[in-house]
């Protein structure tokens, strides 16, 4: 999807998958002593947010304007603050070692682009720090194509695999590392049975 067709998206009055933190990050996230988090491809903030209301000191990245300002709006719905800024990966510049997490909710790029993001990201986290991922297996292609209600992009390079996860995150300790299938109900766009690749590692 395109920068401007995500802002289309974002531009509805409606929020595209709600409020509410998704339930796998908001399940792991509650393991960890609040720190600095970074929230990659962050859309309208319901996680981001939700960290910020946990006592995480919250840094969000997405390419839609209409996704930040919507983000911010809900940060002050909640009540609490979050740095959020407009930029690809690739031109954004992050300290090193920078955070004490990173949430990676749906974070989904184009395939020739994957490690070099997933490198990028790795730069930014400190030793002991933990990844939270979860996004649409490469097998989620079904559950697509028998209900497009369930979201998720229809290119395979984009989806992911177990190996695409031990390849981008080799020098992290496993936590989790699961494909499951899943019901979601999250918004607008993301509602149905999926199929999903969950992650949760420590950086060595």
């Amino acid at each position: 999807m395109s920068i401007n067709k995500w802002d289309e998206r974002y531009k509805e009055e409606q929020f595209a998958y709600g409020k509410e933190p998704n339930l796998f990050f908001k399940e792991w996230l509650g393991k960890y002593t609040p720190g600095a988090i970074l929230m990659p491809a962050e859309g309208e903030g319901r996680n981001g947010v939700y960290a910020a209301e946990q006592g995480w000191q919250v840094t969000a990245f997405d390419q839609s304007v209409e996704g930040q300002a919507k983000a911010l709006l809900l940060a002050e719905e909640r009540g609490v603050s979050i740095e959020y800024v407009v930029g690809d990966l690739e031109v954004l510049d992050f300290d090193k070692e920078r955070f004490d997490a990173i949430g990676l909710i749906y974070a989904h790029v184009d395939g020739d682009k994957k490690v070099a993001f997933h490198i990028k990201l790795d730069t930014c986290l400190r030793p002991g720090g933990v990844v939270i991922f979860e996004a649409f297996s490469k097998s989620h292609v079904q559950y697509n194509s028998a209900d497009p209600k369930v979201g998720g992009p229809k290119d395979v390079e984009m989806l992911y695999s177990i190996d695409d996860i031990t390849t981008g995150f080799g020098n992290y300790e496993v936590l989790l590392l699961e494909e499951s299938e899943v019901v979601l109900n999250e918004g607008v766009y993301h509602n149905g049975k999926g199929a999903v690749v969950r992650f949760v590692g420590r950086k060595k």
